[in-house]
């Protein structure tokens, strides 16, 4: 099993799953490098390669095609396909014409229980990479989506207003 290097949320030689179950793997910062960090010997016994946070990986579509067509290793790769923002989020997509098979994993949206396709950030930061878990993330539906987005619109719109700042000013000064 190999993950992202970038990923440091929980421990740093293990995948993690959200409820503390821990599996051994290595942490990188590429996927090329792998066969020689294993050493070739050990990369040749392999049958299966697991790869996790696959969307961190800049040559992911470059490993797997030597993994699986040269090297006739079974890759399985897991990683999110859309960020955010609902944008193509790293090269997890580029992979799937590769693929003999693709399941799409979903999570409940933690306000109804619907099936969530999309991941709600709760912060202000704007990068597109920001590793967190359930303290800056949270699995919605669509509607969940799309009207959470518009409360924080309208919440930013409220808060910039000129009205709230000469509000705020007003309070400041009579408590002069």
């Amino acid at each position: 099993m190999i993950k992202s290097s970038k990923d440091t949320r929980y421990a740093v030689d293990s995948v993690v799953t959200h409820d503390g179950l821990k599996f051994p793997c290595w942490a990188l910062p590429d996927l090329m490098s792998f066969p020689l960090r294993l050493g070739k010997e050990a990369y040749e016994k392999l049958d299966v390669i697991g790869i996790d946070e696959a969307q961190f990986f800049e040559d992911l579509y470059d490993f797997c095609c030597k993994a699986a067509d040269e090297d006739g290793k079974t890759v399985i790769v897991a990683g999110l396909d859309g960020d955010y923002m609902r944008r193509r989020f790293g090269s997890v997509l580029e992979v799937v014409p590769l693929a003999d098979t693709v399941t799409k994993l979903t999570a409940r949206c933690e306000l109804c229980g619907k099936k969530a396709f999309f991941t709600f950030r709760k912060t202000q930061e704007k990068e597109t990479e920001l590793i967190g878990g359930a303290d800056v993330y949270m699995p919605v539906c669509r509607q969940h989506y799309v009207s959470g987005h518009g409360v924080i619109e309208a919440a930013k719109t409220v808060l910039e207003s000129p009205k709230i700042e000469n509000e705020a000013n007003l309070l400041a000064a009579s408590a002069i």
